[in-house]
């Protein structure tokens, strides 16, 4: 999953940054308003972490411009400041939850996977033919037998997933599940898609991750 961080405090900036990559969490990050506002309209995320003092534009400003452009991605408002008027500005701006600083990376951590949550259980399970991933819960199946995935292998078959029937190059698939911009040098991508047909494809007639070649990878139940 990937998260969006809008913090102009590096130091907190990076420790939060390092907390949630060690949760498997592909995190942007960005120290100002105006910045943020261009990640934020240009990306896909599940969720986004703001903070009030942005120099630029402010976290309130930023949180109501993404909402004005009818982006319904769950948002966490970060802030030094804990009174309530605060706390019912940053939530009337569209924010979903409100973190006072300093807080602990547990309870950080705790509400990211709560907004997560609520947001996935109107969601239905990924699909294509007879392989499921379930995000909330974790799980994948194929033909109703339970296949264990390493975290980026999770990640990687998620955004192949979401994005079915669709060539995704490499330097696409580098920044949406690994969080950098494309590298000639790297194979880390072809890598994981080896590894997840050893596990979904190899066993089973229907193969369904395709190369196309010179192009990037796709999923796809057809032929």
């Amino acid at each position: 999953m990937k998260i969006l961080l809008v913090e102009d405090e590096e130091n907190v900036a990076d420790f939060i940054r390092r907390g949630l990559e060690e949760e498997e969490f592909v995190v942007d990050v960005c120290h100002d308003g105006k910045e943020g506002f261009v990640k934020a309209t240009s990306g896909e995320y599940d969720l986004m972490i703001l903070d009030i003092m942005l120099p630029g534009v402010d976290g309130i400003d930023l949180c109501k411009l993404i909402r004005m452009k009818e982006i319904i991605t769950p948002i966490l408002m970060l802030t030094a400041k804990d009174t309530v008027e605060d706390k019912v500005k940053g939530l009337d701006s569209g924010a979903d939850d409100y973190l006072t600083k300093p807080f602990s990376f547990d309870e950080l951590l705790a509400r990211i996977r709560a907004l997560i949550r609520r947001k996935s259980l109107s969601v239905e399970p990924l699909h294509c033919a007879d392989l499921k991933l379930d995000s909330l819960k974790r799980k994948v199946t194929r033909a109703g037998r339970e296949i264990y995935l390493r975290p980026k292998e999770f990640a990687l078959l998620e955004f192949l997933l979401r994005n079915k029937n669709k060539v995704m190059s490499r330097a696409e698939i580098l920044k949406n599940v690994w969080g950098y911009d494309f590298d000639p040098a790297t194979n880390v991508v072809d890598v994981h898609i080896n590894f997840l047909r050893d596990k979904i494809d190899r066993e089973y007639e229907k193969k369904l991750i395709r190369t196309v070649r010179g192009a990037g990878y796709m999923i796809r139940e057809d032929g």
